[in-house]
Parts: C-alpha cells; sequence; structure tokens
C-alpha cells in the first residue's frame, strides 16, 4: 500500500529543503573558503570552484537538451554571473585573506538591508514600512560596531579586505535583485550555468589582475585546500547556488535572503571551534545588533496571528453593526 502526500505538503517540501540547504551549506562555505585560499590564491580558487560547477551542470543538461542554454538571456546571465559569482563571492573569498572567516559572515548578514535599499531605490520604488527602517538603523548600527573595531576582533585587517567585503556585500544584492527579474522556474537551472560561467570568467580575469599566477605553485596545493575546493564545487555552487536560484523564481527576494540570519551563526561557531578565531563581547553585542535589524528587514510586514484575528473581528463586527 503506498501512501501520497498530501498536496499542500508535496508542494512546500522541495522549498523548506531548499531553505535548509542555503542556511546549512551556505554556513559552512566560510570554513571551505578559509581552508581553500591557505595554499590557492582566492581568485585562482574562485575561478576553478565556478568553471568546474558551470562545466558539470553544463553536461548533465546537455545530455537531456542538445541545446541547454537556447533560452537563456546570455546578457543577464553575464550581468548576473559578475555580479553573484564573480563580485560576491569573488571578493568575499578575496576578503578572508585578512578577515576571520565567522566576521566575514556577520558582515555578509547586511545583504537584506542592501537588498531593500537597492530595491526601493531602482527597482520596485516600494518604500519600506517604518519597521524595516528601524531595523535598517539596527543593522548599520551593528555593521559600522564590526567595521570600526575589526582590528580589535581579527588581531589585524587592511582596509582593502573591508572595502572588498562591501563591494562584495553590494554585488551579490544587487544580483539578486537582477536575478529576480530574469530567470524563471522553466530555466532557472540553464541561467544557473551561464551565471556560473560568467562568474568563473570574471574571477579568472581577476586572477591576473591580482598577479595571483606569479606566486601561485599548482606542487604546493595542500589536501586541505583541495578537499575545500570540491566540497564548494559540489555543495556550495551546485547545490547550494542552485537552491538559492531556484528559490528566487518561488518566494520573494526579501525571504530568500532569510539565510542572512542563520549563516554568520554557523560561520562564527564553526571559526572558533576549528580555526581558532575569536568571538569577543563586542563581537556578540555587534551579531545581536546585526541579526536583529535583519530580522525586523525581513519581517517587517509579519504580525501574530491574534492581531489579524483581532484585526478580522473588528472589521466584522463594522460591517454588522
Amino acid at each position: 500500500m503506498t501512501h501520497r502526500l498530501h498536496p499542500s505538503f508535496a508542494s512546500i517540501l522541495p522549498i523548506v529543503a531548499a531553505f535548509a540547504g542555503i542556511y546549512l551549506i551556505w554556513g559552512t562555505t566560510y570554513l571551505a573558503i578559509a581552508f581553500a585560499i591557505q595554499t590557492v590564491p582566492p581568485f585562482i580558487s574562485g575561478a576553478i570552484r565556478f568553471f568546474v560547477s558551470g562545466a558539470l551542470v553544463y553536461a548533465w543538461l546537455r545530455l537531456r537538451n542538445r541545446a541547454p542554454l537556447a533560452g537563456v538571456n546570455l546578457v543577464a546571465a553575464a550581468w548576473t554571473g559578475l555580479l553573484l559569482s564573480g563580485v560576491g563571492n569573488g571578493f568575499v573569498m578575496w576578503s578572508q585573506q585578512g578577515i576571520p572567516s565567522g566576521i566575514v559572515a556577520l558582515l555578509v548578514t547586511a545583504v537584506p538591508v542592501v537588498v531593500l535599499v537597492l530595491d526601493w531605490a531602482f527597482f520596485s520604488k516600494r518604500a519600506p514600512s517604518r519597521r524595516a527602517l528601524v531595523g535598517t538603523a539596527i543593522a548599520i548600527a551593528g555593521v559600522a560596531a564590526i567595521v570600526m573595531h575589526t582590528r580589535s576582533l581579527s588581531g589585524s585587517v587592511q582596509a582593502l579586505h573591508l572595502l572588498s567585503l562591501v563591494a562584495a556585500v553590494v554585488g551579490w544584492s544587487l544580483g539578486t535583485l537582477v536575478q529576480k527579474r530574469h530567470a524563471t522556474v522553466q530555466n532557472v537551472l540553464s541561467f544557473t550555468c551561464a551565471q556560473m560561467l560568467f562568474g568563473g570568467l570574471f574571477q579568472l580575469s581577476m586572477s591576473f589582475v591580482d598577479a595571483e599566477w606569479r606566486h601561485f605553485h599548482p606542487a604546493s596545493v595542500s589536501t586541505a585546500s583541495m578537499l575545500a575546493i570540491a566540497y564548494l564545487i559540489v555543495f556550495g555552487s551546485i547545490i547550494g547556488l542552485n537552491c538559492y536560484l531556484w528559490l528566487l523564481t518561488r518566494v520573494p527576494a526579501s525571504k530568500v535572503t532569510t539565510y542572512a540570519l542563520v549563516n554568520p551563526v554557523v560561520a562564527l561557531i564553526l571559526g572558533a571551534v576549528i580555526l581558532g578565531e575569536r568571538i569577543t563581547p563586542l563581537a556578540v553585542i555587534a551579531a545581536t545588533l546585526v541579526l536583529a535589524g535583519v530580522t525586523l528587514v525581513l519581517f517587517q510586514d509579519w504580525r501574530p496571528a491574534f492581531l489579524w484575528r483581532r484585526g478580522a473581528n473588528v472589521a466584522r463586527a463594522g460591517q454588522d453593526s
């Protein structure tokens, strides 16, 4: 005897699984990046990651369709590849040369706030609610605390690493909004494939700009770095990125970016336990401010169930009178 899932449960299960993927997997990628860049320069490792990921996805699509990229807007895919896999990921990896993985993840938490501001200014033009504005102010205060005290949190940091991280946050946020406009449920996997290949091309070009090939010696690559890059290819890109982009075709971008609330917690814990990164009282306070602010932004329209019921009862009473 077979048991069928209830239709509503069956439809929501893939969404729950995709959220679980970006919540947990992307929280571990900061640790994987830290191991990857120990012996492989950041842009080179990023180029390898996205070229291999894109090639594997293309090969899988090619088995099912002779022209897997035929319905993809390649211009839009190039832009999102530049912004997401290129700037968003590449500059995060580059910044981790001088900033601890947990602190990087915490600053990336500001993505939902940046998405809100960019969407308000350039896309939907919809003004945020008062709760979202308060949340934005709180989150910015937390980010400012981290930036101003990065030296005490990480020991030493260069301004370029912080600027790189800011650029990564803005690039990822802008790419999220552009992706939302162009990817559809029907072509999301093909779009993701093209996007990863363009992102790999950008990171490869940046590896020459940063002169990484001058001091890169393949023979010196450690097993830990190779395993970390393999993990980033399979889990961070093929699984995690596809979960993220698939969710953008079905769920509002503001909800998809809730991963930012979970990732830094996972990254901070792993960084402290495995890499010995410090979690100071200041880091805890700043993290609380950022997470509280982002929560207000992400759930700006949420109201407790009893308030909804009260409002409905008041409206019904007004109609009866």
